[in-house]
């Protein structure tokens, strides 16, 4: 009988059109497409398991998936075999073999999360899917003083989203920036307007939660709650006093680390 083998795989995909990483009983997700290729090359049933259920229209740079089978191919065949198979929206972009207890969510020490922001009177057309397209004039630098508040150990039970089934809303958080970025290599520089960028890591998120943080921090942009009032939710605990939950399309997850 073959050794059974584990693999981490680290892959990249446009959300846009799956209902999630989630399989689900309709509609194409992250996670089935991945384990029909990889089915395909074991000849059997193999089951993936994902570091973060990214739901539908969310978007990943370093999504981690692992999954065992029996299959001896080394990982650079493995990798061509996974990307031939896949569409073009999804793409595998390392595979490794791993620890024999290795697994993508339980193994997982820290996220990292990426939302865009298009602050410009439009948003061009090639990018639709890919920011959140607020017209009016956020102010910055109120932004990153309630961005800041986040960072360190808090109950993030304001910024749950009903439908998760957790035993803590305790979280850690150890980046909490909101920046300005140059341009959009595509569109051409400042001709497209500003993109503002929240990026936070932690050891954990709350189902909707960066969602959520972006819904509330873009309300400080506009002037209609003061920064300090994060604390306050922090402290609060209460999810209709936060803001509105994000569009997912803006949504991107960038990176997980294990030890």
């Amino acid at each position: 009988m073959d050794r059974v083998r584990t693999l981490k795989l680290t892959l990249a995909y446009d959300g846009s059109r799956f209902v999630g990483w989630q399989r689900q009983a309709t509609g194409d997700s992250v996670q089935g497409l991945l384990e029909r290729a990889l089915t395909a090359i074991e000849g059997a049933p193999v089951a993936v398991h994902g570091a973060g259920r990214t739901d539908a229209g969310v978007h990943a740079l370093g999504q981690v998936a692992s999954a065992q089978l029996a299959a001896s191919h080394d990982t650079g065949t493995l990798l061509r075999a996974l990307n031939a198979q896949l569409p073009y929206d999804v793409r595998v972009l390392t595979v490794e073999d791993a620890a024999p207890d290795f697994h993508a969510r339980f193994s997982a020490r820290r996220k990292t999360y990426r939302y865009l922001l298009r602050n410009a009177p439009f948003a061009h057309a090639f990018e639709r899917a890919f920011v959140w397209h607020v017209a009016e004039t956020l102010r910055v630098e109120p932004m990153q003083t309630a961005a800041a508040l986040l960072r360190g150990t808090h109950d993030f039970a304001a910024f749950r989203s009903a439908g998760s089934d957790v035993s803590t809303t305790i979280r850690t958080i150890g980046r909490s920036a909101m920046f300005e970025a140059e341009g959009w290599p595509l569109l051409g520089g400042a001709a497209a307007g500003r993109l503002i960028v929240f990026e936070v890591e932690g050891d954990g998120f709350l189902r909707h939660m960066v969602r959520a943080l972006v819904g509330t921090l873009v309300e400080v942009g506009r002037g209609s709650r003061p920064p300090e009032s994060m604390a306050a939710l922090l402290r609060a605990g209460t999810r209709g006093e936060a803001g509105p939950t994000a569009p997912a399309h803006g949504l991107y997850l960038v990176a997980v680390d294990y030890d």
